[in-house]
């Protein structure tokens, strides 16, 4: 459906922020979707687009996933995301991450901003120079913070885990074949957690390189983007970006699981369903990929330590579990019944 403002993907976004600093180059969008639970929170993407109007449909969906992941971790956070235009060599420099921040900051703490694809540690401190609202910092002390994506892995990692039980009876991953689209910082933690626990592995990444690498460290075997989503596999595990699961691609899985941290895997709503019609188990994008916006959260609230936030991951598995569990009662497949709990959750349901 069309909204009111003509952009099919905004869904009551309670603030949309479009900025540019001419001096340094900037050009970024904030998008903040709901702060009904709290302020929101939500990573910030450094990516060329071809098109703006894709970086504009990107910060909208991934700052509404931001609210439903939020929620439905149980964190006092709402969900807000952001993205920078980089140009075509991706340069980024201080100045531009210090107009960055200072864009950040005249949101008064509706918005705080952390690492995402593109976007690193030492990127959050330059961020934090001009505005208090970042996490994603340097451990200090018995604290937490730093890079989230570990955590992230861990979690998407202990949802197939979840999911194999689910759907294949099976208490671990060993022996079974995990097909793991991307090879960034996720994808290199769940394919070093899987290889470990005896999982046989296919990675496919755009960056051949960074396939190798990966590959070379978990004894797995290289395939090309082309065909990693129609391999045939026990797990497909989509840790790179978005909108890959549609009427297209979902015919040609070979998988029983789909469960990968990749933000909006499903191209549009009835992909869901496509995946329950072929018998195909779905995790919920927004709820296996958690870890990280926790590890995020406990940093910023300065309310535990690494211990608190390994058992607010483990968590992840159940609420799988209440996902997959009110599906079959309900004959709705996974991602509508996250969507109306996550609804709910913020108020909008």
């Amino acid at each position: 459906m069309i909204t009111p403002w003509g952009f099919e993907d905004f869904d009551a976004h309670e603030d949309l922020h479009f900025v540019c600093d001419e001096e340094c180059g900037l050009q970024a969008i904030i998008a903040v979707h709901s702060t009904h639970l709290g302020p929101a929170a939500g990573g910030c993407r450094f990516w060329h687009y071809d098109d703006p109007a894709e970086a504009l449909t990107d910060v909208l969906r991934l700052s509404r996933g931001m609210s439903y992941k939020n929620a439905m971790a149980g964190l006092p956070l709402g969900g807000g995301k952001s993205v920078i235009l980089a140009n075509e060599e991706s340069r980024k420099d201080p100045g531009l991450l210090h107009a960055f921040g200072r864009a950040v900051g005249n949101l008064g703490g509706r918005y705080i901003t952390a690492e995402d694809v593109g976007m690193s540690v030492a990127d959050m401190i330059e961020i934090r120079r001009h505005t208090p609202f970042v996490a994603g910092l340097p451990i200090e002390g018995r604290g937490v913070g730093g890079d989230p994506s570990p955590h992230t892995a861990l979690g998407v990692f202990l949802g197939i885990n979840a999911a194999v039980r689910h759907a294949l009876g099976r208490d671990s991953v060993d022996g079974l074949h995990i097909a793991i689209q991307g090879a960034g910082h996720v994808a290199t933690g769940v394919a070093l957690h899987a290889s470990a626990a005896g999982a046989r592995l296919s990675i496919a990444d755009v960056d051949e390189e960074r396939a190798n690498k990966l590959a070379s460290g978990v004894n797995g075997k290289v395939v090309s983007p082309d065909e990693i989503l129609g391999l045939e596999s026990d797990v497909l595990s989509p840790n790179a970006l978005g909108a890959i699961l549609d009427d297209r691609t979902i015919p040609a899985l070979e998988a029983a699981v789909v469960a990968g941290g990749a933000n909006n895997q499903l191209a549009t709503p009835e992909d869901g369903i496509r995946l329950q019609e072929r018998g195909i188990l779905y995790a919920p994008d927004y709820v296996i990929n958690a870890g990280g916006i926790i590890n995020v959260c406990t940093e910023y609230l300065r309310d535990g330590d690494a211990s608190l936030v390994r058992r607010r991951i483990e968590g992840i598995p159940g609420r799988l579990e209440q996902i997959w569990a009110e599906s079959a009662e309900t004959g709705r497949d996974p991602q509508a019944v996250a969507d109306a709990t996550a609804q709910r959750l913020i108020g909008r349901g």
